[in-house]
């Protein structure tokens, strides 16, 4: 309705998933790059979570269209299957044929074998997306996991993309999933964008809709800020209403009352459908708990069972210190203290802010401890305990595959086991930036941050610098620092960012904390 009066060429906040219209922010980056690294590695499983309308289903789209040529590719949208389902529409998926009516797990499984078999054989690998995880049952994850068991000597002939809403991380943590959550090899979790970012977002769409980048003030875009939380889907919600109100009242430019007015008319309405139901359902969850503590207590204290009481495990190490004020704070000065800086931390402000003054930047993200173990910096890990109450450590080290740990002002040495039963993959890692760094940089940028980045690349790669009086990122520099990227096992997009300058740090300095020593590694 609106898109002739703004000169949009499409509407420019569909919710639909459209790949054109991902905005890449450092975390949506991060999260490709994961599910990317997963296609490209050697099988195994790979976790993308977020809330609903972060845009993981948007990635998903994206991925789809980089997916190497040599690749099978089945994509299941609806996961409320059984098991027979799921392996029928896996096979359904890889054109694989099977017997009418056919509902031998065996048989289904017999063939997909076969057919994984059939695509490695002839260099091809085979990868399974499976979006909305979140409503997969137990025993439909444990039959996954059973997929992957078919491996060579070298990797697994499956991969499989779990992309699902935060409960699906909680669903890998019980018992029976235990297995399949040791064989994820990378984990993100896609948050809300921040203030910068929605204004990057909504500058973004209507570029590629056609229009200008003006038509919502700075300060609409503080309130759509506000009322969204930096989730994109209610970003384009109420965008979308906004551009609605201003061409109902012939407005060029999106204000302050026209934004407020669309988010009371979107927000109202789903606030008052959630506070109705969510204070039915609390009232179902009080009484379904009340009867569940009378069940306990009757069974543990009732006179017929005194002699026999449910087994009780005992806590590991780890539980047993996961007590106390574990916070951000601390952890984060101990990190500090790793990198030789003895500071306090003010418990009032963003740590990630503080560590500014020290030369230092906080690398937040989401993955595996092969992610942190090839950044090869001491991180600090967001545990969660028995009760579900969450816990900052520190990892300082490791060795032989035992994890160095500070909690409660203790050294523990653990286990993987023992850190994958409390540990979603969250973690931060400190990292020192070269001068006049302040983003990631792309191709024909220009300054001293050039020079600093093919100095140290010629150095590495041992050859003679392409020192110029104006440095420019150009094409030559470009393929150097692929081939750089690709040697250290990250994504060759020839974007410098955090990760990439971590790892020629790693090769050029002395002055850093290693997680491991290179003695070790």
């Amino acid at each position: 309705m609106y898109n002739e009066f703004f000169g949009f060429k499409e509407s420019p906040f569909s919710i639909a998933p459209d790949p054109r219209y991902l905005y890449m922010s450092e975390q949506h980056r991060e999260a490709l790059a994961h599910l990317i690294y997963g296609i490209n590695g050697d099988g195994g499983f790979v976790l993308l979570t977020g809330e609903v309308g972060t845009g993981k289903t948007t990635i998903c789209r994206c991925l789809l269209e980089q997916i190497p040529d040599n690749c099978s590719t089945a994509f299941i949208l609806n996961p409320r299957l059984t098991v027979e389902e799921l392996l029928a529409t896996i096979c359904d998926e890889f054109r694989i044929k099977y017997p009418p009516r056919t509902k031998s797990i065996k048989v289904f499984t017999d063939l997909i074998n076969r057919y994984l078999l059939d695509v490695h054989s002839n260099g091809g690998k085979a990868v399974l997306i499976i979006d909305e995880a979140q409503n997969l049952s137990p025993d439909v994850l444990e039959q996954l996991r059973l997929l992957t068991n078919l491996e060579t000597n070298k990797k697994k002939l499956l991969q499989i993309i779990l992309i699902g809403q935060p409960e699906l991380r909680k669903k890998l943590q019980m018992p029976e999933l235990k297995q399949l959550s040791q064989r994820i090899i990378a984990r993100y979790h896609l948050g809300t964008l921040s203030r910068d970012d929605v204004s990057a977002y909504i500058r973004h769409r209507l570029t590629v809709a056609g229009g200008t980048k003006n038509i919502f003030t700075d300060s609409s875009m503080d309130l759509i800020y506000k009322y969204s939380k930096g989730i994109p889907r209610l970003i384009n919600m109420i965008c979308d209403r906004a551009l609605l109100g201003a061409y109902a009242y012939e407005s060029e430019r999106v204000t302050d009352p026209i934004v407020k007015r669309a988010a009371r008319e979107i927000l109202d309405y789903e606030e008052s459908d959630k506070k109705g139901i969510h204070g039915y359902l609390l009232y179902i969850l009080a009484f379904l708990l009340l009867i569940s503590i009378l069940g306990i207590a009757y069974k543990v204290y009732s006179p017929d069972n005194t002699g026999s009481r449910e087994e009780i495990k005992t806590p590991s190490s780890l539980d047993q210190n996961l007590s106390g004020n574990n916070t951000l704070h601390k952890a984060m000065k101990i990190l500090l203290q790793e990198w030789g800086i003895n500071t306090e931390i003010n418990n009032n402000t963003n740590p990630c802010r503080q560590i500014k003054a020290h030369g230092l930047r906080c690398l937040r993200s989401t993955g595996s401890l092969r992610d942190i173990v090839s950044l090869n910096r001491p991180a600090v890990l967001k545990l969660y305990d028995l009760d579900n109450n969450n816990h900052y450590v520190a990892l300082t080290g490791i060795n032989n595959n035992r994890l160095n740990v500070i909690v409660n002002e203790r050294t523990l040495t653990i286990s993987m086991d023992e850190i994958y039963s409390r540990w979603f993959g969250e973690y931060i890692i400190l990292w020192r930036p070269p001068p006049e760094y302040t983003g990631p940089v792309y191709p024909g940028h220009k300054g001293d941050i050039i020079r600093w980045i093919e100095e140290r690349l010629s150095k590495i790669q041992d050859r003679e610098p392409l020192i110029k009086d104006k440095p420019v990122y150009d094409n030559i520099i470009m393929n150097y620092v692929k081939r750089f990227q690709m040697e250290e096992g990250l994504i060759p997009d020839g974007i410098i960012g955090p990760r990439t300058i971590i790892h020629i740090n790693t090769r050029t300095m002395k002055d850093i904390p290693l997680l491991i020593s290179q003695k070790e590694g």
